[in-house]
């Protein structure tokens, strides 16, 4: 794709999907730039159909940014994914068409770790079944195999930003933490990095999963890990639904060798509220099963639409790309009396010596000049003096290796 993408404010078509946080749209409009609204998902024809003149699309998790939906954004600058989660887009594909795409990391880690600590006090008490039970008419009140969760042992899979709230929490009630996390980090409060997922799995009362969607993650608790848990210990998993295998887990939940378990993600998920919900979990005993809700607080979608809007902002504005999941990560400050040049090309070699050699033919100053690589694309911000940027951009969108450039003034 190369072509001139140099465009005013009022030029720039923003699309945000499935009810994006009214702090998203304010951002964008404040900035003067429009915005069109879609309260829920698109499919795919849906979203190639409305995706050919978008230059910013938003999107959360039902959302599929696929090859086919790449293949027909001739205009498209820019992804914004609202949720912590990318992997609904494909990002190789979307870096080799110059196209950055950013998340939220951190903005739902409060709220995901609360709803984790309800849980295990819901679970630990049963209280969600014997809610349940009371729904239908049926008075339980006995103390049998409820028990308090001070003293008991949480082992958290995934030492994030998520798991390590978790923790801190998890210790404000009385309970003693383990983690283990494939990248080592530095255990905050009293909690034990351990140095295996099978010795979580022995020792944990309560196992929590706060792990990416990876090939590494997929599919990781089976029926060899469920086994390796204590008898009548408890489950969590309010991560990805690809985690966990779903069929053995209910085999572990209805031979009691699990006291309990509470998803909040599963691998296969309504695309609306408008479609059932089939999962062999509904109905077993003490199992808690929330709809994908871990960051859905009215905090939590605020945060993310204000840091994933300021993201894309910047990099309408500035061609900033600091936050990007699948692109070289740069941040130039502005300065006054110049043009920025914002230049995508294939990482080959002898391209910045090319650019650099227009330059000298053309006798214009380099004001400012950043460029960082990943092993498939290099990404150049460049200022230049106002009266020769035209012509320094059409010139480079002349090189071979030129994916896309875009002229900011």
């Amino acid at each position: 794709m190369n072509q001139d993408v140099s465009f005013p404010r009022d030029k720039i078509k923003i699309l945000l999907l499935e009810g994006i946080s009214p702090r998203a749209v304010q951002s964008f409009e404040v900035a003067g730039y429009s915005v069109q609204q879609e309260s829920s998902a698109l499919s795919e024809d849906e979203l190639v159909k409305r995706i050919e003149d978008v230059h910013v699309l938003g999107i959360r998790s039902k959302t599929t940014v696929s090859e086919k939906v790449l293949d027909a954004a001739n205009k498209l600058l820019s992804v914004g994914c609202f949720c912590i989660g990318t992997n609904q887009v494909r990002l190789g594909q979307a870096e080799l068409a110059g196209i950055p795409v950013f998340n939220a990391p951190f903005a739902n880690t409060r709220s995901v770790a609360e709803l984790t600590m309800a849980e295990i006090v819901m679970l630990s008490r049963r209280a969600s079944w014997r809610s349940k039970l009371l729904h239908e008419g049926v008075w339980q009140k006995s103390a049998k195999n409820s028990y308090e969760v001070r003293t008991k042992t949480l082992g958290i899979v995934g030492y994030g930003h998520i798991g390590q709230q978790v923790g801190i929490l998890a210790e404000s009630f009385g309970m003693n933490v383990v983690f283990y996390d494939i990248i080592k980090k530095l255990p905050l409060g009293n909690s034990t990095s351990l140095a295996s997922l099978d010795e979580l799995l022995e020792i944990s009362d309560f196992v929590t999963l706060h792990v990416p969607e990876t090939p590494i993650t997929k599919e990781m608790i089976g029926a060899e890990q469920l086994q390796r848990m204590k008898q009548g210990s408890y489950l969590l998993n309010l991560s990805r639904g690809s985690v966990v295998q779903i069929e053995p887990l209910v085999e572990a939940l209805r031979s009691k060798h699990l006291a309990g378990a509470a998803l909040d993600v599963y691998p296969v998920e309504p695309k609306s509220n408008d479609e059932k919900f089939v999962s062999d979990l509904c109905g077993l005993e003490n199992v808690i099963l929330t709809p994908h809700i871990g960051g859905s607080t009215l905090e939590a979608q605020e945060n993310i639409g204000l840091e994933v809007s300021s993201a894309l902002l910047d990099f309408l504005e500035n061609g900033s790309t600091v936050g990007a999941v699948n692109f070289p990560k740069i941040r130039l400050p502005l300065v006054d009396g110049v043009h920025r040049v914002l230049n995508v090309h294939k990482n080959v070699p002898g391209v910045l010596g090319s650019i650099n050699q227009i330059m000298s033919e053309i006798g214009a100053n380099i004001r400012a000049q950043y460029l960082d690589t990943s092993s498939d694309i290099g990404y150049l911000i460049m200022d230049v003096d106002m009266d020769v940027s035209k012509e320094v951009k059409e010139k480079i969108n002349l090189l071979p290796a030129t994916i896309r450039t875009r002229l900011l003034y």
